[in-house]
């Protein structure tokens, strides 16, 4: 666990870097194309720097806004879940996490945030409403995992970044097709290239969301939710009844990777893709604990 929590560290840092040296380089190919030499640098390493503090501080917020979270609740706003989750902090010896409610009567929940002292966790109405006391410990206590291991800091970030390559993938193209300096020999295509294989690359990112956050961490957070709990067959239930209804509406790829279940369709996303194991292997490694 304490190797684990390490690497998450040491990834995000360089989930960071890369970012930063991606939109430098932009930032370079952007002057060279446009004429304006380096100011178009030390514009990059300005929206590199902001963009970087935005997702490190405030990607929390985005993953909140875009699943429609409502929150932060109070204790008498929904006594019964404050509760579950509040015992499950002092069992876990983690700090307290602000509780979200997403109005939906799929079953899916999620945490974010940049560390344990700063994290939440959003339940959907249908995943309280539809699991049985255990069961729903069972997944509260899987998203503990996920804070105490920094896995959240990690899907924080690759959700901003996605965002922001996307958009400067979009950026570049335009750009490249109605503007700039075409008559610059030494650069004048510079960024339109950058735009195409930004382009190119852009469609790819679920892939690279698996790199960042490995499907194991899926089943890591599943064991020790079972350890935290002492009882593994409530999340195994807890999984037999998402599997049937986790699709959400207002899902997007970006963020599908923090949530407990794929919340797409199944058919629409393939294996090979698909940002989480099998449920049926995750309930199978439950059932063997």
């Amino acid at each position: 666990m304490y190797s684990q929590i390490t690497a998450n560290k040491r990834k995000s840092a360089f989930l960071i870097a890369i970012f930063f040296v991606l939109v430098i380089f932009v930032g370079y190919a952007f002057g060279q194309y446009t004429g304006y030499g380096y100011n178009g640098l030390i514009i990059a390493v300005i929206i590199s720097l902001a963009m970087t503090l935005v997702s490190y501080f405030s990607g929390d917020k985005i993953a909140l806004a875009t699943s429609g979270a409502k929150g932060p609740i109070k204790k008498n706003d929904n006594p019964y879940v404050y509760r579950m989750v509040e015992n499950l902090s002092i069992t876990a010896g983690l700090p307290m996490p602000k509780v979200y409610i997403i109005p939906s009567l799929s079953m899916n929940a999620f945490a974010t945030g940049r560390d344990p002292e700063h994290a939440s966790i959003a339940l959907t109405q249908g995943i309280i409403d539809n699991l049985e006391n255990e069961e729903l410990e069972g997944v509260i206590a899987h998203e503990f995992s996920h804070i105490k291991n920094y896995d959240i800091r990690i899907m924080m970030l690759v959700i901003v970044l996605i965002g922001v390559v996307t958009l400067l993938a979009d950026w570049a193209i335009r750009f490249g097709m109605f503007g700039g300096r075409r008559d610059n020999n030494n650069g004048g295509n510079v960024l339109a290239i950058v735009g195409i294989v930004l382009a190119i690359l852009s469609p790819l990112f679920a892939k690279l969301i698996q790199l960042a956050i490995s499907r194991k961490r899926e089943f890591l957070a599943d064991a020790d939710a079972a350890l935290l709990t002492r009882y593994p067959e409530g999340l195994a239930k807890a999984l037999e009844k998402i599997s049937q209804q986790s699709t959400l509406p207002n899902a997007n790829r970006a963020t599908a990777h923090l949530f407990i279940a794929n919340p797409f369709n199944k058919k629409s996303l393939s294996k090979l893709f698909s940002t989480h194991p099998p449920i049926e292997e995750r309930i199978k490694a439950l059932r063997t604990m």
